[in-house]
């Protein structure tokens, strides 16, 4: 099987205590350290474990490198139907047969589409990792792909798409993505009812076989596991498994950005904004992203809701957001109001996000660090959630980072450190989709 060299593991160091006063039992130091362990197959599939001694749950999650951003420019959606054929049979068995063997091991799952990968996610009982990772791994390697399977997934997809004219808030993200993103990164999760349309089963199993590759994916577990055994069980399962994709590489063409409205005759608007801000490789510069954003949309006390929706009763939802990868960073608001208080919504948002560059005071910022550090203790205690950071974090920097290291680093923010940050980067120019019966003036 080839696991051979790279086998590596790091353990958690002692946790920092806050700097800020935050509740004792929220102090990740009274948990027990996590093992995270690593090994990098001679087919060039990565392994990621984190082990959790408390828990009796395993999770996995398998990043394939087949997101939208793969896809050929002419079949947009082939990764969103791949991601419901894998579920309709294997070589070796019905739809019904592998979804009742998986059924019968209690074993919970789930695919997912996004840029950069297509993403197999599961939940089990750890006793039953040995029964469990053949039947998954068949999903990824010897799917069905029959032409039959192919309408009811067709149906769905498009099904979907259709359904967005219900979902205006993910329509407006959607827009603003095409809009503010670079190529391929531009492109709709969901696909193009155009290209979903016309597509074969001979593309599907074609792209298949150029996506589902070993180079380039990455495997992690987070739970309850002997990592010696579950490395020779990926080993045996996956190690004649052969072939590699490259990574993305963004477009030089600047995107369309600036202002787009779409007309609707609808007693809503929805608004969505975007700027550009740093990537997720620069760590410390992220962290303050992160930081910065906590202020401004960390609950009912972060600014925009405050000065948006509270003082001013200006709309219903507002929020803001970093979305952010090894490719690029974005700054992400989005506001649902009426028409009547659209201009206004738009201008107080717009301005609280430059108003951040002024400064910042010691009681938000506290309170903003406090929510950070709580949903990371929080995201400790989901096997779910760590399997699928530590994949991220693979892709992102080579590496995983324990809960321990990402706490330090929270706590190495200060208030001088992160005025120092937002006064350096003021809001770029502003990429704006509105959707309702009347333009806004920008």
């Amino acid at each position: 099987m080839g696991a051979k060299a790279q086998t590596s593991s790091c353990v958690q160091p002692e946790s920092f205590a806050a700097s800020w006063d935050i509740p004792e039992h929220l102090h990740y130091n009274h948990r027990p350290m996590n093992q995270i362990q690593s090994h990098r197959f001679d087919n060039g599939l990565v392994l990621v474990a984190e082990k959790i001694e408390s828990a009796q749950s395993l999770a996995m999650s398998m990043l394939l490198p087949a997101g939208v951003a793969h896809e050929p420019d002419d079949q947009i959606g082939v990764a969103t139907l791949l991601s419901e054929m894998m579920f309709r049979g294997t070589e070796s068995l019905s739809a019904r047969q592998h979804s009742d063997a998986m059924d019968d091991l209690g074993l919970d799952r789930t695919t997912g589409v996004d840029s950069l990968f297509l993403r197999l996610s599961a939940t089990m009982i750890h006793t039953k990792v040995q029964e469990a990772l053949p039947l998954l791994f068949d999903m990824v390697r010897r799917p069905a792909l029959t032409a039959e399977s192919l309408e009811p997934a067709r149906d769905l997809a498009l099904q979907s798409l259709e359904a967005l004219e219900d979902e205006p808030q993910q329509k407006t993200f959607i827009a603003l993505r095409q809009r503010h993103y670079r190529y391929p990164m531009n492109r709709c999760t969901m696909g193009e009812a155009q290209a979903i349309e016309k597509m074969s089963i001979e593309q599907l199993r074609d792209y298949k076989n150029k996506t589902f590759v070993p180079g380039g994916t990455i495997l992690s577990f987070a739970g309850q596991f002997d990592f010696d055994k579950l490395k020779q069980l990926v080993g045996d399962l996956l190690g004649d498994w052969q072939g590699s994709r490259e990574d993305i590489v963004l477009s030089g063409d600047e995107p369309a950005r600036g202002y787009e409205h779409l007309t609707v005759e609808s007693q809503q608007v929805h608004i969505g904004m975007a700027y550009d801000a740093v990537d997720e490789t620069d760590e410390d510069a992220a962290m303050l992203q992160r930081a910065a954003l906590a202020v401004l949309s960390g609950g009912m006390s972060g600014r925009l809701f405050t000065e948006v929706r509270e003082k001013r009763g200006l709309c219903y939802a507002v929020y803001g957001t970093y979305a952010s990868n090894k490719l690029m960073g974005v700054v992400l608001g989005y506001a649902g109001t009426t028409p009547q208080r659209a201009q206004e919504t738009l201008d107080v948002m717009c301005g609280e996000f430059v108003r951040l560059s002024e400064g910042i005071e010691q009681d938000e910022f506290e309170r903003a660090m406090v929510g950070m550090k709580t949903r990371l203790v929080m995201q400790g205690e989901s096997t779910n959630a760590r399997a699928s950071a530590i994949a991220m974090d693979q892709h992102t920097f080579g590496r995983p980072r324990t809960l321990d290291e990402l706490i330090a680093r929270v706590d190495s923010v200060t208030l001088d450190k992160l005025n120092e940050y937002v006064k350096a980067n003021k809001p770029g120019d502003m990429s704006i989709i509105t959707i309702g019966p009347d333009a806004l003036t920008v």
